[in-house]
Parts: C-alpha cells; structure tokens; sequence
C-alpha cells in the first residue's frame, strides 16, 4: 500500500490510512481555533478536554512568558524552586486537608502511574498482602503501560493485552444497576488482598461520557474505608470544574486517599501530572532504609514553566466568576436537553456539569461504530471541533464560551442528526 502523506508526523488516535491530510492551525484564542488558509473554528470539547478558562488565556500567557526569563528547567531531585513550592500548597488548600502532599510528573497517564506505584508499595512496606487492583469496566486511565493494565480491556489495548498486569474490572454501576457493583466489589474486599479502587469520579470519559451516581461513588468510597483498600480518584479529566465543581470528588462528598489530576491543572496550557495522597501513604516510603524510597522520577517533574502556568491557571480561578461560567454552560445543556429527547435517532442523553453527551443510535456501538467519523467530519465542515467517540457525540467547551456560540454547536448536532437520517451512509440508525 502506497503512503499518501503531506508530513511525516505520526499523530496520535488517527488512522492515517482512512483520514484527510491534518487541519493546520496558526494560533488560537477564547472558544476560537484559527486554520492556517483563514477559517475559525469553535473547540466545543476543550482541545481534547484540557483547556478551561480558554485558549491564550492573558494571565496565563504572561505567567509562562515571565517565569521562562528567570528558570525554564532544573532537575528536580535534591532540588526544588518557588513555583512549584507555591503550587503544592495552593493544590492542598483547594483539596481535602487529608491530602497532604504533592508528587509532579508530565501527564495523566504518568499521574496514575504514580498513583499505581503509590498503592502497591504502601502496603509491601506494610508487609500487608495486598496487591489486587481494582477498577471500572470501561474506565480509561492512560495509555503507558500501567495505566493501560488499570484501564478497561478494549480496541486501544487488545494486543497488549498479553502484557499487562492483571486487574480486577467492576462492572460499570449503569441506572439500576448498582447494586450489582457494589456487591461484586465488597465480595472482593471480603477475599483480603484488594490494594486499591482506582476510578473516574461520577465521569467515564473514553467510555463515551458514561455517568454513574453521587452516592454510587460514596458507597464505592466507604467499602474501601471498611475493608482498608485505598481509593484513587483519577480526576484528570474530571478536575478543574468540568462537573460542575472544581473537583468531582466534592459531589460525592468523599476524600480519595490518592488523586490524579493534569489537564486543567494548567488550565491546558502546558502539560502536568500530579498525584496527591495522604500522609500515611507518604509515611509508608519515609524511613531511613534506601530501598523503600519511592523509586518513580520524570525529566520535566515540576517543569518551572507548567509550575508557573498552574499557579497562574488557580490565580484565575480565584478573580474570575469560573464557577458562574461551568453554571452558565451547565444550564444551557440541560435546556436544550428537551430538544433532543424527542428525537428517535437518540438512544441515550446524559449530562453533568459541562458535559453534555448523546448516544445516536446505530447497529455498530461504541468506538469503531463508523457513524463518529462521518459526523466528525460535517461538523468541521461546518467549522465547530467536537470528536465524537464512535457513535457517542459529546460537548464539552471551555468556559469562556458564549450562549451564542453554544446555540451553533445544538444547531449543528440537530444538523448532522438530519445528514445522517437523510443519506444513512451505510448504517442502520433508526
């Protein structure tokens, strides 16, 4: 097969054999992404769900720009600077007081690595016998190895399958079903060598934004506590307000006793991982014996620059009306909710905070269901990014974004609704 390619970048999630050439794009502000030949296109799920406040954000830009002029990188073992000192305990006053430190790494997939690490080690050093790790069916945690192994068995891990680690998968706790999930997990709680819980709060993004209770995630939270396995909250999509509050975890009203956060940490301006735990966690790894250090390390861990980023990202958080802007959208989802649901091409419509996500019916579900492409594609005709994960269309804006402009993105939905109903494209769908 002969490669029909205009630049050697192998980019991520994409395959090149079936796609057009990329979407050049010169520069970007607010909701707006702008194309090399001239078009302006509303990022209406957050450039891949990190950016919160918008793109180029001023405070944001000058933050970086002034912190490059005195440090831009320094080994992080055996050292440390102000940027990051001040970030942890700006990210421990808007957690809960029982997370009390702060591990830096480069993403979300090496947060839960840390995350991962954290866990088992805790309770070798313990000299406990647990080493079970449990998670979600169709959660997704990364795409590095451990975060794979945690993350549900599916298209983006099959043939690596032989080389993860095993892991325990609950089914997902779907309406009415929940209970189910709460038993099989405290059957496994009750066998003794459960370590850890790690889940998407409230949020199963990869999964096609699948949503489960607030008190299903309390429940989860105090078998955990019960039965002494740690709970990891991976809120790296979830954090930084896209539920509704800064953190999912606050709906639920629980304390993880591990947290992953990146994405909005930087309000999606530079890339960040950070793993927050509590102070028995750490105590587990303080001893004077040198084969218990917490053996884990990233070149760019506390990257001064996405130090500085972060803390301008919370700065942001603290003069701006940002909780007023995640209501605003919150409350324009739910309007338009009406509007879809008499539609008999939607099997399904869920929506919490800023997430708003519908299900178009179709004979192929989830992720290779060709009905994502083909809307993918009339909606950057149509000059508006949202991706949808297989037949799963989902918005998810910064929050800069207008009520006008969130109008275009419902109008566009309908659109692309009556495009796939008048030419059928090969599928089934009502």
């Amino acid at each position: 097969m002969s490669i029909n390619k205009v630049s050697p970048i192998w980019h991520p999630m994409t395959q090149h054999a079936l796609t057009d050439p990329e979407i050049h794009i010169d520069r970007a502000k607010g909701a707006y992404l702008y194309t090399k030949d001239g078009r302006k296109i509303i990022d209406a799920i957050s450039s891949w769900w990190v950016i919160t406040h918008g793109h180029c954000h001023s405070k944001i830009a000058d933050a970086v720009k002034n912190q490059a002029d005195c440090l831009e990188q320094v080994i992080f073992a055996g050292f440390t600077h102000e940027p990051a000192e001040r970030l942890a305990e700006k990210l421990l006053s808007i957690t809960d007081d029982a997370l009390e430190h702060v591990f830096f790494s480069d993403s979300g997939s090496t947060s839960v690595e840390v995350a991962l690490k954290m866990a088992i080690g805790y309770f070798e050093h313990r000299k406990e016998p647990k080493h079970r790790i449990v998670a979600l069916e169709g959660g997704y945690h990364g795409d590095t190895f451990g975060a794979m192994a945690a993350g549900s068995r599916s298209i983006f891990n099959k043939i690596y399958e032989p080389y993860l680690f095993d892991v325990t998968h609950l089914p997902f706790p779907d309406t009415g079903k929940e209970q189910k999930t709460l038993d099989e997990f405290e059957i496994l709680l009750k066998q003794g060598d459960v370590a850890a819980l790690i889940l998407e709060p409230l949020v199963l993004g990869a999964d096609g934004m699948q949503i489960y209770t607030t008190e299903t995630l309390k429940q989860l939270s105090e078998l955990c506590k019960q039965y002494g396995a740690l709970l990891i909250a991976d809120e790296v999509m979830t954090g930084f307000g896209r539920t509704g509050k800064c953190f999912a975890c606050e709906l639920a009203g629980i304390t993880p006793d591990i947290m992953c956060l990146s994405k909005g940490v930087t309000g999606g301006f530079l890339p960040m991982g950070v793993t927050l735990c509590t102070q028995d966690i750490y105590m587990a790894f303080y001893q004077e014996d040198r084969t218990k250090t917490f053996f884990h390390s990233t070149s760019f861990t506390a990257n001064p620059l996405a130090c500085r980023a972060a803390l301008a990202n919370l700065e942001i958080w603290e003069e701006e009306p940002v909780l007023e802007r995640i209501a605003a959208i919150s409350k324009s989802h739910a309007n338009i909710i009406e509007r879809f649901k008499v539609r008999d091409d939607i099997s399904d419509i869920r929506h919490i905070g800023t997430i708003l996500a519908l299900d178009v019916k179709d004979t192929t579900n989830g992720y290779l269901s060709n009905i994502g492409s083909t809307l993918y594609d009339f909606f950057l005709k149509n000059d508006i990014l949202l991706r949808p994960i297989g037949n799963c269309i989902y918005i998810l804006p910064p929050y800069c974004i207008s009520l006008q402009d969130l109008d275009l993105i419902y109008n566009c939905v309908e659109k692309a609704l009556d495009y796939l109903h008048d030419t059928d494209n090969g599928n089934t769908l009502i």
